[in-house]
């Protein structure tokens, strides 16, 4: 079974003891266990070989049981007998909007309700407003949950959340009266994948901004408005709630809405060991004095004797411990990034010229640039082959002159590069002698990627083994959400990585993310070389690298280590040394 498939398996059930009513320490005791798995940056059956499952965080001794069990057999015999109770197809009802565990329950024991198929039929039935506490109000309101449902697909993208909520908050930080807006939970935590938006706004009234919110363009259901909260859905699907509290009061509330629940668990633990009860409205001494208020978050990590924590970083992954001793990492900014190492051109399937990316590049206030077009392997990108790429090096070479004569001589230096083709057996685009006369050499899986384990492992370290391939484009080769990567065996990749002293690439364009977050921590402690590109296709994706810059704060990595951040001669010098 995969990291994914024991992660799933754990929160389904999770979902199905919260529907049938068991203690909440139980269920969480599973929820906890499921993301600490989430966060390994290993191959969960590599750390069960090894005896050491009772090292994940949030396996304690029951969970390593029944996860020995499940690895061992394929089964576990505790869900077998759970579902035998509780229906696992119940699970699916908790994806529909407004619908808790107690009134699925309630559909399950009086309507025999055990799927979303089921409970449209008996809401279009009039059945569910039979039952108790329910009436034709709250039958509609579930009909309306399941229309929406139709045109979700679980957790959004980063790259699709982010612009409907800086659109968003430019909306609401215009409106008289606001001081702040930010937004919080997982989209401001950068993680890969969102719920809803959260904003949360600083106002001395919050009516106005009540109003706006709710009456917005986009809004196709306002769920529901109120002096403090407000909630409503968007015409794309998705979902946005604005909270409005007092400016002296927004520190607290940010600190709380942002999260995560674990980082916000281990606060809380570190507030009550120094006298003071922490919640999203104040910071209370346990002795009966009065409220602390803050207006802003730095202020109370400063009171509970800590440097202020990035949002990235909030996952309970040890920033807690590393921010009492002042050892949080070096946070990396897109403005450290000279570089751009993954581009194409319409040498390959790119939509401008070379000069046309290098003069962006270089508006940019980038110093160099790599262009990296696909090799001719890649069957549907019209690849380059070695023919090609010598007279490719001649347009460069002309393109360098032009520049060189209109920028200034060493303003600004091109890098001939190639994206190279790792083919389904393993073999390579280019003999060495073809590698050698290159600038910079990326290998990258785009195929046959659904290979098993130890064919694809062996094709990616193929790659990594070879001395003239500087650096691994999206080493796994996933897409968000539609796609997984590919099942490596990513010890044994992160080994040869470190050996050979190649750099893994972070692949700024939110559709990929790859490496993520967990794995980009194993890789900084490995002291493996970084590269954030956007991977650009078009002069307007150059540049746009924020969301690399945070898959790499939220793996911990400091800007020396990577190799964007570098000037020019480091870089080639590093290159050379290969």
């Amino acid at each position: 079974m995969t990291n994914r498939e024991i992660i799933e398996t754990l929160t389904l059930i999770a979902n199905l003891l919260q529907i049938k009513g068991e203690s909440i320490y139980k269920i969480l005791a599973y929820r906890k266990a499921a993301e600490g798995i989430e966060g390994l940056g290993r191959d969960v059956r590599d750390i069960w070989k090894e005896g050491k499952l009772a090292e994940i965080p949030g396996v304690g001794k029951a969970i390593n049981a029944k996860l020995d069990e499940l690895l061992e057999t394929g089964e576990m015999s505790f869900l077998t007998k759970l579902t035998a109770e509780v229906p696992a197809s119940l699970n699916e009802l908790l994806e529909v909007p407004d619908l808790g565990p107690k009134k699925i329950k309630l559909f399950w024991k009086e309507l025999g309700v055990t799927s979303v198929a089921e409970l449209k039929a008996a809401a279009e039935e009039g059945k569910l407003q039979t039952l108790p506490k329910m009436g034709a109000k709250s039958e509609a309101k579930i009909l309306a949950g399941i229309e929406s449902l139709s045109r979700r697909s679980g957790r959004v993208p980063l790259g699709s959340a982010w612009p409907v909520a800086q659109k968003l908050l430019d909306t609401l930080r215009a409106i008289d009266g606001v001081t702040r807006a930010e937004a919080a939970g997982s989209l401001r935590r950068m993680r890969e994948t969102v719920g809803d938006i959260d904003i949360l706004v600083a106002a001395p009234d919050s009516a106005q901004v009540m109003e706006i919110f709710t009456t917005l363009p986009e809004v196709d259901r306002v769920l529901g408005k109120g002096d403090t909260k407000s909630s409503v859905e968007f015409r794309n699907g998705m979902r946005a709630q604005v909270w409005v509290h007092p400016p002296e009061k927004f520190g607290t509330a940010l600190q709380y809405a942002t999260g995560s629940q674990h980082h916000n668990v281990k606060l809380r633990e570190l507030a009550l060991d120094q006298g003071y009860s922490l919640s999203e409205h104040a910071l209370t001494p346990t002795n009966g004095d009065a409220p602390l208020y803050f207006s802003t978050e730095e202020a109370l990590y400063e009171t509970l004797g800590l440097a202020w924590v990035p949002p990235e970083l909030r996952e309970d992954r040890g920033e807690v411990q590393a921010a009492v001793q002042a050892a949080l990492p070096a946070q990396l900014t897109q403005a450290d990034l000279k570089s751009d190492l993954h581009t194409h051109s319409t040498w390959s399937d790119g939509k401008a010229s070379i000069k046309e990316m290098a003069l962006r590049a270089y508006a940019l206030g980038m110093t160099h640039y790599a262009v990296t077009d696909h090799s001719y392997g890649l069957g549907v990108t019209q690849g380059v082959d070695a023919a090609g790429l010598k007279q490719q090096r001649a347009e460069i070479d002309q393109v360098q002159a032009e520049l060189d004569a209109e920028l200034g001589a060493g303003e600004f230096l091109i890098l001939q590069g190639i994206e190279m083709e790792i083919r389904a057996d393993g073999t390579l685009d280019f003999p060495d002698d073809v590698l050698a006369d290159l600038d910079i050499v990326i290998a990258s899986l785009h195929v046959s990627l659904r290979q098993d384990r130890e064919t694809i492992t062996n094709r990616l370290l193929n790659a990594i083994r070879n001395p003239h391939i500087d650096m691994i484009g999206h080493p796994t080769g996933r897409l968000i959400p539609e796609r997984e990567g590919a099942d490596l065996d990513m010890d044994r990749i992160f080994e040869a990585a470190a050996a050979s002293g190649i750099a893994l690439e972070i692949n700024a364009n939110p559709r990929r993310l790859d490496l993520s977050d967990v794995y980009t921590r194993r890789a900084v402690e490995m002291g493996i070389p970084i590269s954030i590109n956007t991977d650009a296709h078009h002069p307007a994706q150059l540049g746009e690298t924020q969301f690399g810059v945070a898959t790499a704060r939220r793996g911990w990595l400091e800007p020396d280590q990577v190799i964007n951040t570098w000037d020019r001669d480091r870089l080639l010098n590093w290159l050379q040394s290969r």
